[in-house]
């Protein structure tokens, strides 16, 4: 394909083609997690595959958004423990290369027809307050802020260190029909 090329005041300015790629959406697997370096470091993909044994009973479904080679450019998971009567959305992530292409609004989308197919009606999430990007994407999608609340993990420095990591996330909610 070629790119067209305009002139504005006096610049050029490429027009690219738009390309399409289909995606489907299914259980993420732990041959899966060679993939997913992206998603975060080796001890987040710990927390995942841990996770994974989870989804094995049944208390969360982890997902994984692929293109046609089968490999995730989109993972996250809904947890049915953490408040009674709603799925609540965590570890999204997206390939960095691919966001703001509408793999998150999948991936959510897809976690919200999991919430309905248990008889659920509300999906959660929190949402790091340094991260305006996903919290407009949440918004965007029908998620409202109730609140805030500080919350701690264990996160592995570009080092290999293992840190605490402190932040303070907003609690979000939406109702599902």
């Amino acid at each position: 394909m070629k790119a067209l090329a305009e002139t504005l005041s006096g610049k050029e300015v490429l027009s690219m083609p738009t390309v399409v790629v289909n995606v489907s959406v299914r259980d993420l697997t732990q041959e899966d997690l060679q993939w997913c370096s992206w998603s975060g470091s080796a001890l987040h993909l710990t927390y995942v595959a841990r996770e994974l044994e989870r989804a094995r009973s049944g208390v969360v479904d982890y997902l994984a958004v692929c293109p046609p080679s089968g490999r995730p450019v989109g993972i996250g998971g809904v947890d049915y423990e953490v408040s009674p009567g709603a799925g609540t959305l965590w570890q999204l992530a997206v390939l960095p290369a691919l966001q703001s292409c509408g793999i998150g609004t999948v991936l959510v989308h897809a976690a919200e027809q999991r919430i309905i197919a248990r008889g659920l009606h509300r999906a959660e999430l929190s949402v790091e307050e340094s991260n305006p990007r996903a919290r407009a994407l949440y918004e965007r999608l029908g998620y409202v802020a109730h609140g805030s609340e500080p919350d701690a993990w264990d996160a592995e420095g570009p080092d290999g260190v293992i840190r605490r990591y402190a932040t303070v996330c907003t609690l979000m909610s939406k109702t599902l029909t």
